[in-house]
């Protein structure tokens, strides 16, 4: 079937060559039975290209079930995906028939794989190679024929590496790989999935359809959209409904979406997504520490200038201190006037050496003291926290047992 073909069916939108080439790989695989991971930012449409594979597929006759692995709690997932024996647990009234059960012979898509616990990784991986797996609470070994199908926005390579996720397990799943851009990374398709959510709007809700001027495509177009085609039909609809002239302006945009024009810091200069996930909570934690670090550098060295200035009696001047980047320097001297007050302490009487005191890098403390700042902000509910540390609350729950915080 052509690309094209595949497009009109599903309704996908765009013709960048990253989002063609992420198509074609779908159309390929989805006659085999061989295992697919799914790797993307959080709505770029993983599930469409799960669709993809299973309505092209050899099994598109039997029963299809999408699984949000990041919306089950931890203490039930093995039950959800494995089933369970009456009595097996507290509540377990009566035995359960689990996902890979009922739909043995059809296709199971895993979304947000890389959110399971390590005990039904293990499970996981058992019915991945052998087809076989156990009930809660059950020690019969029961058979299942099941395609997966597995999605995740999380760099698993790196999750391998911190131990969150196993290594035979991510080989396992990624037989078949399909990296999906970001919508950022894909051009023109911006402004054509623009145009299409405004005219379905404008159809359901029998308006005319708003159209962009050439500054407001620029404004779109610039845009890093951090949530993707989601966040980008959100915005349609938004201008579609407030919008005061069917033609919007650049100025107008703004107004009604003043977050467009925000690029959504921290980002990693000249990093890209690759085809394992997307920036880690890791390389972001470095660069806020490196950042940090060059600023508190920068402010010793600003003590240092007016305490060499109050000892020696003569002006200071200098060109301004980027503290976070917040204020740039001035292009003009700043004079700071000599005082008669004597500095409370000197450490040297050579202001012209001093020694830069190396910042701890370890990234568990930093993670730690990052997570107890978002949990005081918050008032402990967790899934505030989890929200403004840009993880899942299943990822914070975890990490708070992991570093024994009392909340």
């Amino acid at each position: 079937m052509e690309i094209q073909s595949i497009k009109n069916r599903f309704g996908i939108i765009g013709n960048s060559p990253s989002l063609n080439h992420a198509i074609s790989i779908a159309e390929r695989v989805a006659g085999t039975n061989l295992t697919v991971l799914i790797t993307g930012e959080s709505g770029v449409g993983k599930e469409v290209f799960a669709q993809i594979i299973y309505q092209l597929g050899l099994r598109k006759h039997n029963n299809f079930i999408a699984v949000n692995c990041g919306a089950i709690p931890e203490g039930t997932i093995d039950s959800e995906l494995f089933g369970h024996e009456k009595g097996s647990f507290t509540g377990a009234s009566e035995a359960r028939k689990g996902y890979f059960e009922t739909v043995s012979g059809g296709t199971i898509f895993l979304d947000e794989v890389g959110e399971l616990p390590h005990g039904t990784q293990a499970r996981l991986l058992r019915v991945l190679e052998t087809g076989e797996y156990i009930k809660v609470g059950s020690s019969k070994v029961m058979k299942t024929d099941v395609r997966v199908v597995a999605a995740t926005n999380v760099n698993l390579q790196e999750a391998v590496r911190a131990g969150r996720f196993r290594e035979d397990l991510y080989y396992r799943l990624s037989t078949v790989p399909i990296y999906i851009p970001p919508l950022r990374e894909r051009g023109e398709d911006i402004y054509l999935l623009f145009r299409k959510f405004t005219v379905d709007f404008a159809e359901r809700n029998k308006m005319i359809p708003v159209k962009l001027t050439e500054d407001a495509k620029q404004v779109i177009l610039k845009y890093t959209w951090p949530g993707n085609v989601r966040q980008l039909k959100n915005v349609a609809e938004q201008v579609s409904v407030l919008a005061i002239d069917k033609e919007v302006s650049a100025n107008e945009l703004v107004q009604i979406v003043p977050d467009i024009t925000d690029n959504r810091l921290p980002a990693l200069a000249e990093a890209k997504y690759d085809a394992g996930g997307s920036f880690t909570e890791r390389e972001i934690l470095y660069k806020l520490i490196f950042d940090l670090k060059k600023d508190l550098n920068d402010l010793k060295q600003f003590v240092f200038d007016i305490t060499k200035q109050q000892m020696t009696g003569e002006p200071l001047v200098h060109t301004g201190y980027n503290f976070q980047q917040n204020l740039p320097a001035s292009d003009k001297p700043i004079i700071v006037p000599p005082t008669n007050q004597q500095p409370v302490f000197i450490n040297n009487d050579n202001f012209e050496q001093h020694e830069t005191v190396e910042e701890s890098l370890n990234l568990t403390n930093v993670e730690k003291d990052l997570i107890l700042k978002a949990l005081r902000k918050h008032r402990n509910k967790r899934k505030d926290a989890a929200a403004d540390l840009g993880i899942s609350e299943r990822t914070l729950y975890r990490k708070i047992k992991d570093y024994n915080i009392d909340i």
